[in-house]
């Protein structure tokens, strides 16, 4: 009988709070300078809003049920079999933020904790008639990257507006504010997904930033240049 309930602990789906905790290995890992560097359990602590103990004790489970690997003082890495499951959750957030946008009409800076409550609750049959329904897509309503449902993720090499060379024109391409409000005061400058934007001037020392956003003048800072991530284009010849 013991054989039997661990055969069917082993087999379960994962909970809410393990799905979350490999999304932000994943996310962190991510934003990292390697992908593949160790995540500290300070930046878990804080990505996820949970004590330093907390993430230790998950990140033991996790590594004692072949999900990461955890070693103190130097972080937390996933595993192939993490990255399985991390990428699947975000396939299924992104998704939903896209469908809530699309068909539902709502604001894009109201889809992140909508979505983050619905990734969970969601069975994989609903996931992928919607992707049906919005015709596969590849980006979410931010511009990051949909995975497919084989788990492939296509990153692209995009540049912030706080390193595009000035006079060069680009493409706003993805949007990462870590806020519903960063968020909304980078939409109500115009920096949606597709505008031509061009930096005319950037001031030394983390000084503002002035920009051409579909050639209207803007002024941004250099916190909001960094959330904005675009890609060089060829400049317009009309």
């Amino acid at each position: 009988m013991p054989d039997k309930d661990t055969a069917k602990d082993t087999s379960a789906a994962p909970s809410a709070a393990v799905e979350n905790f490999l999304k932000a290995v994943y996310t962190l890992q991510q934003a990292g300078t390697e992908p593949t560097d160790p995540v500290s359990t300070n930046a878990l602590s804080e990505h996820l809003g949970v004590t330093a103990p907390s993430v230790t004790d998950m990140a033991q489970r996790m590594t004692a049920a072949g999900m990461v690997d955890y070693k103190r003082y130097r972080g937390v890495t996933l595993t192939q079999a993490g990255e399985t499951v991390a990428l699947k959750v975000l396939r299924r957030h992104r998704l939903i933020e896209l469908y809530l946008v699309v068909e539902l009409g709502y604001e894009l800076r109201d889809v992140h904790d909508e979505a983050e409550r619905l990734e969970h609750a969601v069975s994989d049959r609903f996931i992928e008639a919607i992707a049906r329904k919005l015709g596969d897509p590849v980006l979410d309503p931010h511009g990051d990257p949909i995975p497919t449902a084989d788990g492939c993720i296509a990153e692209r090499a995009l540049l912030s507006l706080a390193e595009l060379p000035v006079g060069t024109p680009a493409a706003v391409c993805r949007l990462k504010a870590d806020s519903a409000e960063m968020l909304q005061h980078v939409l109500d400058r115009g920096f949606n997904l597709g505008a031509r934007v061009q930096v005319i001037e950037r001031d030394p020392f983390q000084g503002p930033v002035s920009v051409l956003v579909d050639d209207a003048p803007r002024t941004i800072g250099q916190m909001v240049a960094a959330c904005i991530l675009v890609e060089p284009v060829e400049p317009d010849q009309s």
